[in-house]
């Protein structure tokens, strides 16, 4: 593959070792959103969130959509362990945006700059085309601030479509 990552596979809901990459991974992730994207404030709500319970449900999760179709979480796995991971949601689960829903996509930083990033994102493209939904989009949400996340949605074209709004509870 040119990038030093064995290969793009499935991940393994029954193989330990891919659990436990996959939650480091997700750490890094988590801690990524609110890292240089909103101030101490939003980076202390992501860290905190990351407990045990939190890393439960979370493999709960993972193999829920799993079940559904193995692609839905699509490992790079470098042999001595996971560089990145891409997470699409199940078609029966995406209902609500009418399209495939690309609900995370991450790369360990020693990876980042090889390719991995890029044949990750080419798994999930293949997986939504493959989904039966009424939209023939995948769709995300990106914080504005995260330069580095939009030029590369853009490089594997993304357009802006819509506009998600929040309010605080």
């Amino acid at each position: 593959m040119g990038t030093g990552v064995t290969e793009i596979r499935p991940y393994d809901a029954d193989d330990a070792s891919d659990a436990k990459e996959l939650w480091k991974l997700k750490r890094g992730f988590e801690l990524g959103l609110g890292n240089g994207t909103g101030g101490d404030e939003k980076a202390t709500v992501y860290a905190e969130k990351l407990t045990d319970e939190y890393r439960e449900e979370y493999g709960e999760w993972v193999e829920r959509c799993v079940t559904h179709d193995e692609r839905c979480v699509t490992v790079a796995d470098a042999g001595d362990g996971l560089a990145g991971y891409v997470f699409v949601l199940p078609d029966d689960f995406a209902f609500v945006w009418d399209a495939a829903v690309l609900n995370e996509i991450f790369v360990h930083p020693d990876h980042r700059g090889t390719g991995v990033a890029d044949e990750l994102m080419d798994a999930a493209v293949d997986l939504a085309r493959d989904q039966n939904l009424p939209l023939d989009r995948l769709v995300l949400d990106v914080d504005r601030e995260n330069d580095r996340a939009r030029a590369f949605y853009d490089r594997h074209g993304f357009e802006h479509w819509g506009e998600m709004v929040a309010r605080k509870l």
